[in-house]
């Protein structure tokens, strides 16, 4: 009796985008890293440039009166960045949000070895009211084609 095996794979769908930066002078500590906190500030770049980049901009959004602050960022440190190495943070975002955005970032250095990784979870907050609100209908519809099969 010959056994069927039914193999599913699920595929993953998501947005990406890739964001370069060179660290400057100013962002390394005295033992010659990049101080732990600017990991922040580049994720929250590559962010912002990923959103751009579908049509999701800070002036459209503030237009609407939405805000994005950030409830979470958690993040890994594997090895350390140095002054002038360009760094490219790949972003993604892999769930439809609802009410939460989750963004995950791998930081790359100039050879390619995985310096961090991180999440980072934003809530949809209606600027005027200041509270937590579902993704906005316009946001939704510039998602939602990276998120069809």
């Amino acid at each position: 009796m010959t056994e069927l095996r039914s193999i599913y794979y699920i595929i993953k769908i998501m947005i990406t985008s890739k964001f370069q930066i060179r660290t400057r002078y100013d962002e390394v500590d005295q033992m010659g890293y990049v101080y732990h906190a600017n990991y922040v500030k580049y994720c929250h770049q590559a962010r912002t440039e990923l959103l751009r980049s579908i049509g999701i901009e800070d002036a459209v959004l503030e237009k609407h009166e939405v805000m994005l602050p950030v409830i979470s960022f958690d993040i890994l440190y594997k090895t350390p960045a140095f002054y002038d190495e360009l760094l490219t943070i790949e972003t993604s975002i892999s769930v439809m949000p609802n009410v939460r955005l989750e963004f995950e970032f791998e930081i790359f250095n100039q050879q390619e070895k995985l310096v961090s990784t991180a999440l980072s979870t934003i809530v949809f907050v209606d600027k005027t009211k200041r509270t937590p609100m579902q993704v906005p209908a316009f946001v939704k519809d510039l998602l939602l084609p990276f998120f069809k099969r």
